[in-house]
């Protein structure tokens, strides 16, 4: 005996009119319509961003050169490590997830070979304890293991600047950041989407299952403040313009 799924849209739905369709899809809340009209799957009690996805997506550009830049990782093993980028257009105060990879069973590494090319000198974000299983000051631990192979890793795990590290805030800073249209993601980076879909509560938790890229993103709007800017980049610009550097700080 065989199975056989098939995938429909309400587009496929062509008893109805264009105009109709396009009332239904409109009948639903925002961040439900991908779930009714496409069939992408939302799981258990609510979306810890209930955003639709065509307001955070953005077609890859490339970046100016002063935008401050920021790299941050959720810690993993088992389930995966993951890391991204985040570029800060402050003149808006819009953030962009611009790069995103994860990896299960990965040492610090053979991670490192694959972020150091978007910049050794890119400061990365990274969490307390890295995940629940650890022993805590296991972030310390790896956070040293990640600078030992060359990664500009922050002097320490990511936290509000009144030193919070509250999970909820995090997350409701990200929802607001994407409500507003302060927050986008290259459309291009389909691991991040995936999980985007799926992050959902339980019971009124958070349920960390596939949350890895989600996690690092939060680090990363944590400690938004410790972006910067290519220090390469920016030499470039001041030759450019003609200014002096009587001290050399820049050379």
């Amino acid at each position: 005996m065989t199975r056989h799924v098939t995938f429909m849209t309400i587009e496929d739905a062509e008893h109805y009119t264009p105009q109709q369709r396009a009332e239904i899809i409109s009948a639903y809340p925002a961040h439900e319509r991908e779930a009714r009209a496409k069939g992408i799957p939302v799981l258990g009690s609510g979306r810890i961003f209930p955003v639709a996805e065509e307001l955070i997506a953005c077609e890859p550009f490339r970046l100016p050169r002063y935008w401050p830049r920021l790299g941050a990782l959720d810690f993993g093993w088992d389930h995966p490590s993951a890391a991204v980028e985040l570029a800060w257009d402050t003149e808006a105060d819009v953030v962009y997830v611009t790069k995103a990879c994860r990896a299960s069973q990965q040492t610090p590494a053979m991670q490192a070979l694959t972020l150091k090319p978007w910049g050794e000198w890119l400061p990365w974000a990274w969490p307390r304890d890295g995940r629940r299983e650890t022993l805590e000051g296991a972030g310390v631990a790896l956070a040293r293991q990640y600078a030992a192979h060359g990664l500009n890793m922050l002097s320490s795990h990511a936290q509000f600047a009144d030193g919070s590290v509250s999970v909820e805030a995090g997350l409701m800073e990200m929802l607001d950041r994407m409500q507003s249209g302060r927050f986008k993601v290259f459309s291009t980076l389909l691991p991040w989407f995936e999980e985007f879909r799926l992050y959902h509560r339980k019971g009124g938790q958070v349920v960390k299952l596939r949350d890895d890229l989600m996690a690092a993103t939060r680090y990363g709007v944590m400690m938004l403040r410790e972006a910067m800017v290519d220090p390469a980049e920016f030499r470039t610009a001041r030759r450019q313009v003609g200014q002096s550097d009587p001290l050399g700080a820049f050379r």
